[in-house]
């Protein structure tokens, strides 16, 4: 049974999300909680398998509860449920452990596809997140002269690899990289697999990152 925590001050919208989780996840166990305070001690008495995390809350921020499930709880996800995309609350959130960011004006049926991403080891963000993830590293480029880092010795990426992971750096889900690549949603699981591996990342973020890095976006 998946142990989920809904982290959501306004009560009508706690109860959509509640629904949402159980259209994923229908044999849930949800634990509601309205404030930081609350949140953090659900985390200290059981535990969780999920957090669905909003931000602004009465009491603070939900990337406390972020970073907090994270330290508590390292096996746990949690993943941001809000309306803010700017960068100065998705990226605090990004770097206190959160490992999706879905924006709440998209429909139930599109976070609800995102959701379900989890149990194929993706991490769920809003296309629009993807994009300004991406944005983000190739403008921190722009403006600061950095050398290229080269991969570790003895690591090289195929084209192959490097053509998987512009895609993921762009957001595609691995189906949609299969369909692009004609290839199998398992044989491109198994190059993500490979190229996480290779580079050392655990995040799309990182894997943005490596491919700004690499030059992969003037290609």
């Amino acid at each position: 049974m998946t142990h989920i925590l809904l982290l959501e001050d306004l009560p009508e919208i706690r109860v959509w999300l509640k629904a949402l989780a159980l259209q994923v996840f229908p044999q849930a166990q949800i634990t509601e909680a309205a404030r930081v305070h609350d949140a953090r001690e659900q985390i200290s008495a059981q535990r969780f398998d999920l957090a669905l995390v909003d931000l602004g809350l009465p009491d603070g921020s939900g990337v406390e509860v972020v970073a907090a499930l994270r330290d508590a709880q390292p096996e746990a996800q949690s993943v941001v449920v809000t309306i803010h995309d700017d960068d100065d609350h998705l990226f605090p959130a990004l770097q206190a452990g959160a490992f999706g960011y879905l924006l709440k004006e998209q429909s139930r049926e599109q976070l609800a596809e995102q959701l379900k991403r989890i149990s194929q080891g993706e991490p769920p963000l809003s296309p629009s997140i993807a994009r300004r993830v991406i944005q983000y590293f190739a403008a921190q480029q722009r403006s600061q002269f950095r050398e290229k880092t080269p991969l570790m010795p003895g690591v090289t990426l195929t084209e192959r690899e490097n053509e998987v992971l512009l895609r993921v750096a762009k957001g595609y889900t691995l189906p949609e990289i299969g369909v692009q690549l004609n290839l199998s949603r398992h044989t491109i699981a198994d190059y993500v697999k490979q190229i996480y591996r290779k580079l050392n990342v655990s995040s799309r973020a990182e894997v943005a990152l490596e491919a700004q890095r690499l030059g992969l976006f003037r290609r």
